[in-house]
């Protein structure tokens, strides 16, 4: 039988984005705050996954021996290093997130039997890596506060409140949301990027979080008034409202993940989604009717 296992691993180091043939004007737009001199840290927290065979002694791996692979060839050469300088593929490709995972996949491989690399840049930022050249997946994570109430209008008050409990109550209720949007792409060979991190963020705050922001759905959102905001349908809105304008910056929309409270959350895969029910609309704000 075959099992997949994960190991955690850390490590501190500093980047700067900066291309020598820009100037600094076109560096500072393409990159910001991250150009500056000397760089910046981060904490960085790794997750390495394998598979194989259950061996006699009910192990797939022998963690100890993990450890030190990882040690040796990661964390060792990257804790308090300067990541720019610390490898060679750095000089070519900026150490961004998602190019560092692959990296990281790269320099692991030979010794391990990988399904995938989590690397954690801080925790709403994060990158996934599979082994697909240059195909990467990045997450950026996010929230906002909003209200609703989980009944159906053709239904009584009894009968809502079989369903749904006390979500049915007339005067709704809160939640604080926490948000995980991921998009995959091709890490790109100089920038290291799939996308402009800025851009990406400032698509989830413009077409996502200003909206739904400290509103009662049911009421602030039309999609709702007829369409009950379950963790699900508000995921599967999402998915429509970002899946274009993600589509725009030249990345695919792979997974929302939506949190309702620790004990309540839900994932809607994209692909999965648009496959089943392609859009029935093509501009932001007016999402397909899926769920």
């Amino acid at each position: 039988m075959k099992c997949i296992i994960h190991r955690r691993a850390e490590f501190s180091a500093s980047h700067r984005y900066w291309l020598p043939e820009l100037s600094e004007p076109e560096n500072q737009e393409k990159f910001g705050l991250c150009t500056q001199v000397p760089g910046h840290g981060h904490n960085y927290e790794l997750f390495v996954s394998m598979w194989g065979e259950l061996d006699q002694y009910g192990m797939v791996l022998n963690l100890s021996d993990v450890k030190k692979i990882i040690h040796r060839e990661v964390t060792g050469p990257l804790n308090f290093s300067y990541l720019n300088q610390v490898w060679p593929e750095f000089e070519k490709t900026l150490p961004t997130t998602e190019n560092l995972a692959r990296v990281i996949w790269q320099r692991l491989e030979p010794h391990l039997p990988l399904v995938n690399i989590q690397l954690f840049e801080h925790p709403k930022l994060w990158a996934d890596y599979e082994g697909a050249g240059m195909d990467a997946y990045l997450t950026v994570g996010s929230h906002f506060s909003a209200a609703h109430r989980l009944a159906l209008p053709e239904l009584s008050f009894e009968e809502n409140c079989e369903i749904y409990g006390k979500c049915a109550r007339p005067n709704g209720h809160g939640h604080n949301y926490h948000l995980e949007v991921t998009i995959k792409g091709a890490v790109d060979a100089r920038t290291g990027m799939i996308v402009d991190l800025v851009a990406l963020q400032q698509v989830v705050d413009d077409v996502v979080l200003e909206p739904l922001d400290h509103t009662f759905l049911n009421k602030d959102i039309p999609y709702f008034a007829e369409v009950v905001p379950t963790a699900e349908n508000i995921a599967v809105y999402i998915a429509n409202l970002l899946r274009q304008p993600i589509q725009k910056l030249g990345a695919e929309l792979h997974r929302i993940k939506l949190i309702e409270s620790p004990n309540n959350s839900c994932e809607v895969l994209c692909s999965d989604l648009f496959d089943a029910a392609p859009a029935l609309s093509s501009r932001v704000g007016e999402p397909a009717l899926v769920g």
